[in-house]
This record gives structure tokens, sequence and C-alpha cells, in this order.
């Protein structure tokens, strides 16, 4: 990354990540958190329909397809769309650790255009803990896994209780999650959020 920010910089007395017991094993698609998610929900006709795998320790390999709602210029994906896929990645590492929280500051370099119709390789790993902060940095790379890098970001992610979903959720919204049948999909919605 070029001029990364302080804010960016883990302090002195950081840790490095420790994957929880319970997290899904290496290779597991970790499915959408929530499916009305723009980044991995199925529910959701224009979003990127991001699919992500446990990768081995505090690591996550995803991918995505630009599609042509995803445009910016003609033909290129629009690089919110791209710092989106790198921020819906970076919040599937929280799976890992099984710790909600949410994007606190995340920098995106723009590296190369990125067309329609190409799969984004994304990789992101876990790089350092300190307290409800967690640092992290993700590659997304063209043509396979080992392409030439179109994006990379850095991230701040800060731990937060479910509250913080049911207390700044729109109500429609918190009820109908909190009142699915489906115990585990209802548990999903509020334990990871990009």
């Amino acid at each position: 990354m070029s001029g990364t920010s302080a804010a960016l910089t883990p302090p002195a007395d950081a840790v490095a990540p420790v994957r929880h017991p319970d997290a899904p094993a290496p290779g597991e698609l970790l499915g959408p958190h929530y499916e009305q998610c723009f980044g991995c929900g199925g529910e959701q006709p224009h979003g990127l329909h991001l699919e992500a795998r446990a990768g081995e320790g505090v690591r996550i390999t995803a991918e995505f397809t630009v599609r042509p709602a995803h445009q910016g210029a003609p033909g290129l994906a629009h690089g919110g769309v791209l710092a989106t896929a790198l921020d819906e990645t970076l919040g599937s590492l929280n799976w890992l650790l099984r710790t909600i929280a949410v994007t606190g500051r995340l920098e995106t370099d723009f590296r190369r255009p990125v067309p329609v119709g190409t799969v984004l390789h994304l990789e992101a790993e876990v790089t350092a803990v300190a307290g409800r902060k967690i640092y992290s940095t993700a590659t997304g790379r063209i043509g396979g896994p080992e392409g030439p890098v179109a994006v990379r970001a850095e991230a701040l992610f800060i731990e937060v209780k479910v509250d913080h979903f049911i207390d700044n959720g729109r109500p429609e919204e918190i009820r109908a999650a909190m009142n699915d049948p489906d115990q585990a999909r209802r548990a999903r919605a509020f334990e990871v959020n990009p």
C-alpha cells in the first residue's frame, strides 16, 4: 500500500491473531452471513454474490465475477464495487476469529482496471489484534489467484456487540431477521458484519 495512514498501523502492544477453535475448517465455503447483504447475500439481484472460503491460519480467499450491473466506466468495474469486494472479504475474516466486528477504516489502492466479465480473486488476512481493534489486509487479482494485482486494501475492524445492529438497523429488517424461524440463519445475520 502506498501512503498507509497511522490509523492502520497496529500499536506496539498488538498481538498476533489467533484462529478460534470453532472457526470454519480451511477450504470450507462460508456462505452469506445475511441473504440481503449486498456483498455476499444471494437475495440481492445486483449484489456481488461474493463467495469466501476459510483459509489456513487467519486467512480467507474469495471470488466474485464483475457483471454489467457493476460497471463504472463502460466495460469496467466501478471502483466502489471493487472496494466493496475488498471490504466484504476483509469482513469475512471475522468468521475465523468468531468476533462480531464492523469496518472502522478501509484504505484502497487501485492498481489496474478490472473489466466486466472478470473473476476477481481475493485473499485477505488478519495481521494483528489490539483490544477491540482488528488489523487486516487484502489483495484482489485478475486472471487467477497468482495473476496481476488489481486492487489492494488495508483495514481496521472494530469489535462490537450485537446491540450495535439492533440499536442502529432499520426496525423492519431487524424484526424480520430476529423472527426468522431458522435459528442458524437468525444467528448468522448478526454474527459478522463487514
